[in-house]
């Protein structure tokens, strides 16, 4: 497994400085946050200055790269992560359509392991199947041009999106059947929600496993905490992917230590040691 860290958690740096930070630090990998500042317009016209601003950092860094598309306000500023796969509107899922399409095209342009994504939550009454229809149409126009690229798609289930579980993921995986979905797996998300042993998830899903992000959290309470401020059991965790050889990125997830961040990243690589 090689360590890494989401840039969201370096959301007051640029990303040449964040990306030299890690790799001071002596992370190997990164998790590029497509925000504002990388991805504008955030859609395929701003895909060749994301590409011209990313690849020079990986080149001097040596980092390996997957490309996030969790970014808060980038497609709305007054309302965080919308509008998503599930919105109501057509024209406004096809703004969230577009803009995993440019992340694609950045991933196939700096050789990006894969791209992350989710549903979003639930903004309508419409049926939970009706909603489910809609991310799957979704899915299938942005699997399309991952196929064209050929780039891996790494799905993340969410607290509060439609896609919350693994047991949602598994409904999805099955329905779309598509050789460039696969899974992230965020463990702290496995453990606020109760949802099940995270070795058997590992186990289970060891073959479409392309993404991991970590962190400390509690039970019941979907907050990203520092390592060692929450419950969650590490060694258990770390023995799964042992056991399934897992060569893939785990990445450090911490969206709102931004203030802190060189020394966050620092606590969290020397805490993360003991175990990768």
């Amino acid at each position: 497994m090689r360590l890494g860290y989401v840039t969201n958690g370096f959301a007051h740096h640029r990303i040449e400085d964040a990306a030299a930070i890690l790799s001071e630090i002596g992370y190997t990998d990164v998790a590029i946050t497509l925000d504002r500042d990388l991805l504008n317009p955030p859609d395929r016209r701003g895909v060749a200055g994301a590409i011209a601003r990313i690849q020079p950092v990986l080149s001097e860094t040596g980092l390996s790269v997957t490309i996030e598309t969790g970014a808060r306000y980038i497609l709305d500023p007054r309302r965080k992560h919308q509008p998503t796969l599930i919105s109501a509107s057509p024209k406004h899922r096809m703004q969230r359509i577009e803009m995993i399409q440019a992340a694609i095209d950045i991933a196939a342009g700096v050789g990006a392991d894969s791209v992350s994504l989710w549903s979003g939550a639930r903004e309508d009454e419409a049926t939970h199947d009706e909603q489910f229809d809609r991310l799957v149409a979704s899915l299938r126009e942005v699997l399309s041009h991952a196929e064209a690229e050929g780039v891996r798609l790494s799905f993340e289930p969410e607290p509060g999106m439609l896609i919350a579980t693994m047991s949602d993921f598994a409904r999805l995986h099955e329905t779309l059947a598509h050789p460039l979905l696969g899974l992230t797996i965020d463990v702290g998300h496995v453990h606020c929600l109760r949802d099940g042993n995270i070795a058997e998830h590992v186990e289970r899903w060891r073959d479409v496993l392309w993404n991991v992000h970590i962190e400390d959290m509690r039970r019941d309470v979907h907050e990203h905490l520092t390592f060692g401020d929450g419950d969650l059991d590490f060694d258990a965790v770390f023995e799964a992917f042992r056991r399934i050889d897992y060569a893939e990125p785990v990445h450090v997830e911490l969206s709102r230590h931004s203030h802190d961040a060189p020394m966050v990243a620092q606590r969290s690589f020397d805490f993360l040691q003991r175990f990768v």
